[in-house]
């Protein structure tokens, strides 16, 4: 089955930066829809940005628009989320999630399979 497993979370200050990863494997995924969701404990996972992996489509929740851009390296099977001028609203465990039906970009935790352990993203003020 599909394996992901996250890395690049840690404790910043308000304003910077962090680069999130997620490396896949088990499968090829030229068909999959991938996202990135977050989750503060206690709250439930909310959705931050999904991008198909065949390249060309992404979105965005409004929360981290202009702030943040989800991109993938098919060669590493490897999927990024670069978060920049990070809030402390950003704290939360970040995780990345596969839906291998295809297409559709969705927004909520049901339209994913698989997902990784998580990463935790702490933002200070």
């Amino acid at each position: 089955q599909v394996q992901l497993v996250e890395s690049g979370g840690g404790l910043v200050q308000a304003g910077g930066s962090l680069r999130l990863s997620c490396v896949a494997s088990g499968r090829t995924f030229s068909s999959y829809a991938m996202g990135w969701f977050r989750q503060a404990p206690g709250k439930e996972r909310e959705f931050v940005a999904a991008i198909r992996w065949s390249g060309g489509s992404t979105y965005y929740a409004d929360s981290v628009k202009g702030r943040s851009t989800i991109s993938r390296d098919n060669a590493k099977n490897t999927m990024y989320l670069q978060m920049n001028s990070l809030k402390p609203e950003d704290t939360a465990v970040y995780y990345c999630a596969a839906d291998p039906t295809g297409h559709s970009l969705s927004t909520v935790v049901a339209g994913y399979k698989y997902w990784g352990q998580g990463t935790q993203v702490t933002v200070s003020s």
